[in-house]
């Protein structure tokens, strides 16, 4: 009479299709893939013994158990709760999540040294309009923005004539792009809310002010709205920077006064030179 150990169970072999799975994960980041698709991974469990009808199956239990973070559909991160896995760098995994991506805004600001402010979320420009999003019944605990391992990442959408001004970084072993500090201050005085506030985006401004690429960030306002453009040239004047330098942006037509702060009330004086209402809280009469 056959032992009833000489059968396996329906757990035994959930099991060993789990220990295959750790294994799978365990060869892929050893190959450099500790961000991979299905596909990938597919392409790698024959040589682990495990059969492509069980793939699914294990990757299921593998997300279940904490060892795989879901990034989008059918693309995961091996998780750091992985014994000898280094894991992905939130930059990293921004470059995954969509394409072309940028690291933007204040995680850029931050990356260049040009706030003390640690952003709560990652920010990333991209010209994908197929942007994960969330499912209504995850909104409220994430709010504006996209989580995955309790990091929340905040997409901003351009259109690709304004997908410039970026260059890349070494993140450990990935190459990630980054807006560069010219760029990431001219986000600044467009999109204030996601660099801190204005007032932080003014103080990014003197800290990069000796090291300053004129010509790089006039040339790259030009490519943009012209309320950046006015915008750039009122701080720069303000830091006495050389007037001759400032001569294209003072002379890009523009109809109507824009705020200083896009984000602040309609209050405060008029500079016709720049035309902005320079709706700052010192210059704001009560």
């Amino acid at each position: 009479m056959a032992k009833i150990g000489h059968y396996p169970t329906e757990n035994s072999q959930k099991l060993k299709r789990t220990d295959l799975g750790v294994e799978l994960i365990r060869l892929l980041s050893s190959e450099g893939h500790a961000i991979f698709s299905i596909e990938q991974a597919r392409e790698f469990s024959p040589r682990i013994g495990l059969k492509e009808s069980y793939l699914r199956e294990s990757l299921y239990h593998l997300r279940r158990n904490g060892w795989l973070l879901p990034l989008r559909r059918g693309l995961y991160a091996i998780s750091p709760t992985v014994p000898g896995v280094t894991p992905s760098h939130e930059f990293v995994i921004a470059m995954a999540l969509v394409e072309p991506a940028a690291i933007s805004h204040w995680s850029a600001l931050h990356h260049h040294g040009l706030t003390e402010q640690t952003p709560r979320k990652v920010f990333v420009t991209t010209t994908q309009t197929a942007i994960p999003r969330l499912r209504e019944r995850q909104a409220g605990r994430a709010g504006n923005g996209y989580p995955v391992a309790g990091v929340i990442y905040q997409f901003i959408q351009v259109k690709p004539a304004r997908f410039f001004g970026t260059q890349k970084i070494w993140i450990g072993e990935a190459r990630v792009s980054i807006t560069d500090p010219e760029r990431t201050l001219l986000d600044g005085l467009s999109m204030p809310q996601y660099c801190g506030d204005f007032a932080e985006v003014l103080h990014a401004f003197e800290v990069r002010g000796p090291h300053l690429n004129l010509e790089r960030i006039v040339g790259y306002a030009s490519r943009l709205d012209e309320a950046t453009a006015k915008r750039l040239g009122w701080v720069l004047e303000n830091q006495e920077v050389d007037p001759t330098a400032l001569r294209p942006l003072l002379q890009l037509p523009i109809k109507g006064y824009r705020t200083l702060d896009p984000t602040g009330p309609r209050k405060g004086p008029y500079n016709r030179r720049w035309m902005i209402q320079e709706n700052l809280t010192g210059k704001i009469k009560a």
